[in-house]
């Protein structure tokens, strides 16, 4: 349910980073759904699909003051994605395949010696279920060891602020485990790869690539239906 008076005011007001203690002290993405959906205020409110959850949270506090103002037009549409566990396996294999295939091969390209590896990684099958994931296991190990070498084993902090902004840890957190830790490392390795051959001047029309797709991405995630 929407309280639709609180609704007509959503567009006046500003997402803030984090979670706050009171409407009059700040307002993130999800503690504005929480206000619109007429619940306790609250960055984690019960209406909304934990994947999805997660994504907007993560994404909310690595997006710049500017950019995380789009997120507003998504939140109404949060309001009721939750209870649907079908459809939150199918978001967390959506955000899986998106780190894997999209976000890692966006930053891998800026690297020379990865552009065989971020080839490999979109070649890849979509990524939908535990089969196709452990068929390309090998080939995102692959390409993350490589990121890693090329980034000289660290990926450094501007790098990981760069692969955050774009939606690297918000994909991660909504795709969960193991294989979303490769698919993020690998992300944030190329990212780092990347700055060190350029100190980061490359990276700002990458991030902004990326994250074009990642909001593409939690379009998808919300109508997501099995």
């Amino acid at each position: 349910m929407i309280i639709e008076e609180r609704l007509k005011q959503l567009d006046a007001l500003t997402l803030d980073k984090s979670a706050h203690p009171s409407f009059d002290e700040g307002h993130c993405a999800l503690e504005l759904v929480s206000w619109i959906a007429g619940e306790p205020w609250s960055d984690h409110p019960a209406c909304v699909s934990p994947v999805l959850g997660d994504f907007c949270r993560n994404w909310n506090d690595s997006l710049d003051d500017v950019i995380r103002q789009r997120l507003k037009p998504y939140l109404p549409r949060l309001v009721g994605t939750a209870g649907d566990k079908a459809a939150d396996k199918r978001r967390s294999w959506m955000a899986m395949d998106w780190l894997t295939r999209e976000c890692a091969p966006a930053f891998m390209d800026l690297t020379p010696s990865l552009a065989a590896h971020a080839a490999s990684l979109r070649g890849l099958p979509e990524i939908c279920d535990k089969a196709s994931l452990d068929s390309s296991m090998k080939t995102l190990d692959a390409a993350g060891d490589a990121a890693w070498a090329a980034a000289g084993g660290a990926a450094g902090d501007a790098a990981g602020d760069a692969a955050r902004a774009a939606a690297g840890d918000a994909a991660w957190a909504a795709a969960g485990g193991a294989a979303g830790d490769a698919a993020g490392d690998a992300a944030r390795a190329a990212a780092g790869a990347a700055a060190g051959d350029a100190a980061g001047r490359t990276l700002a029309p990458i991030v902004a690539r990326v994250q074009e797709s990642a909001f593409l991405l939690l379009d998808r995630m919300i109508e997501a239906r099995v």
